[in-house]
């Protein structure tokens, strides 16, 4: 008997960031298609026999059938794909906050490992690993030629145990290892403090089970520490996604009973669904409403919501929605654009398909597929200025991205293309200026702690809602 799971969104942290799902039981396996293409399936079946009959050394029929199987589901977009019996354990792991490895969300380019998200108080993060960097090795293997989930079983492991990264660092153009020791992650999804001249601020980093009822703690202990709070900083930054009932839970604690949160579309009567700010759109194990006492404050006390490139997928929900009912100010930079929903449907007690099922939809109506939440401030992470963010990896750069229904992405496309050579050769220049000394500081410098007193963007966010000037963003890309 499979454990039925209702309407649940996820990101699978530490594998692909940006990643919504919904995970029900389903029985599309025993509905069959009775058009089915019997030419190509009678290719299909002469490609296994003679790979049978003639490969180089015997080949298994199962594992010839489940890469079939594999193949056919990843390639029909970038978060598409086959769950065996490893992958889907670990996928439920990740819905719990917990698992064992590095602690970095990431992604596939150029035939190499992308960092998309290095996690907070992880062994990664202390590293010193980066949003975009590139790993080319895992110990003495090369990645080029391993599919992602190879690459993460590489890098999963007992903790206590080490590998080493060969890590490509685009911004500085050279390539070195690092070590790092595989721990136990236990992901704290919700932090929370009190700023100067009553600023509250509050970081989600995924969106996890306890999430809602986390969120509703913190708020309610920054309330009883000062009763007077007179604005808040949602920080959704690097937050690859979660499940989908975390985002409109974390919507419902700022927006009415009942205000409409997010909407889906697809092919199948299942995939259009409507999920509004009330306890039954995002109630997940407790039978008890969690934001039922919640301070009432939280309602109205102004908002700014902090968002960059890798803010994705349930980060965009709750960005959406609470840009569409101007119920927060969006400060930052465009978000990832990770606008489609993933479905798991178990096939068997161990394995399961992850198919992307529909589009989601922001209050307004609005697709961000491809294209991401625009701030409606833009502002850098560097006092100094950022890069052009061009050098990001966003979904629209992603090779079999869903299209954008409603809008062309060809001009962004291309515009993009041209800024991201301009900016590499401006970079390459800049570089080539520099003295060794400079180039050694550069390496040296590690980015700001998000929430800290050098945090930039979350100063700027601060001064917004306290009514001074702000600095907004020197780059191109706003």
């Amino acid at each position: 008997m499979y454990r039925s799971i209702k309407s649940i969104a996820l990101v699978c942290t530490g594998l692909i960031a940006g990643v919504a799902l919904t995970l029900q039981l389903s029985a599309t396996a025993q509905q069959g298609n009775s058009n089915l293409p019997l030419d190509e399936l009678r290719n299909l079946s002469n490609v296994f026999g003679q790979i049978k009959r003639d490969y180089v050394e015997p080949v298994e029929d199962k594992r010839l059938l489940t890469d079939a199987i594999k193949g056919m589901v990843s390639g029909l977009d970038p978060h598409s794909s086959y769950l065996d019996k490893k992958d889907f354990a670990e996928m439920q792991e990740h819905t719990q906050g917990k698992f064992a490895g590095l602690g970095i969300e990431i992604t596939s380019e150029d035939g190499v490992v992308k960092v998309l998200n290095p996690i907070e108080d992880t062994p990664a993060a202390r590293a010193g690993l980066q949003s975009g960097d590139l790993i080319t090795r895992l110990d003495d293997k090369p990645v080029r030629g391993m599919t992602l989930d190879q690459a993460v079983r590489r890098m999963r492991g007992e903790p206590g145990t080490k590998i080493t990264l060969t890590i490509f660092r685009k911004s500085e153009d050279r390539t070195f290892p690092v070590t790092i020791t595989r721990a136990e992650i236990k992901v704290q999804s919700v932090k929370a403090k009190l700023l100067d001249a009553g600023i509250a601020y509050v970081r989600i980093t995924s969106f996890q089970e306890r999430t809602i009822p986390d969120l509703a703690k913190k708020l309610n202990e920054l309330a009883a520490k000062d009763s007077q709070i007179k604005g808040l900083v949602l920080d959704l930054r690097n937050n690859g996604g979660g499940l989908l009932q975390g985002a409109v839970g974390v919507s419902a604690a700022f927006l009415p009973t009942g205000t409409l949160v997010v909407s889906t579309k697809g092919q199948s009567e299942d995939a259009k669904q409507i999920f509004k700010a009330n306890v039954d759109n995002y109630r997940l194990s407790e039978n008890n409403d969690v934001l039922a006492d919640l301070a009432p404050i939280f309602k109205k006390v102004p908002m700014v919501v902090l968002v960059n490139a890798f803010s994705a997928s349930a980060s965009e929900i709750v960005a959406g929605a609470l840009q569409d009912h101007k119920r927060a100010t969006i400060i930052g930079k465009t978000t990832f654009g990770k606008g489609s929903v993933q479905t798991v449907r178990p096939l068997s007690a161990d394995s399961a398909l992850k198919l992307t099922t529909a589009y989601y939809y922001t209050p307004s109506g609005k697709s961000i597929q491809a294209f991401g939440i625009k701030p409606d401030i833009a502002v850098d992470q560097n006092a100094e200025g950022d890069p052009d963010d061009v050098l990001i990896t966003r979904e629209i750069d992603s090779e079999k991205h869903l299209k954008n229904k409603q809008s062309s992405e060809e001009k962004l496309i291309n515009e993009r293309e041209k800024r991201r050579l301009e900016e590499l050769q401006r970079i390459e220049e800049i570089n080539a200026k520099k003295t060794p000394e400079e180039k050694e500081k550069d390496r040296k410098k590690r980015p700001a702690e998000f929430g800290s007193a050098e945090d930039f963007m979350l100063t700027q966010a601060a001064a917004y809602l306290k009514g001074q000037p702000i600095k907004k963003s020197k780059s191109r890309l706003e």
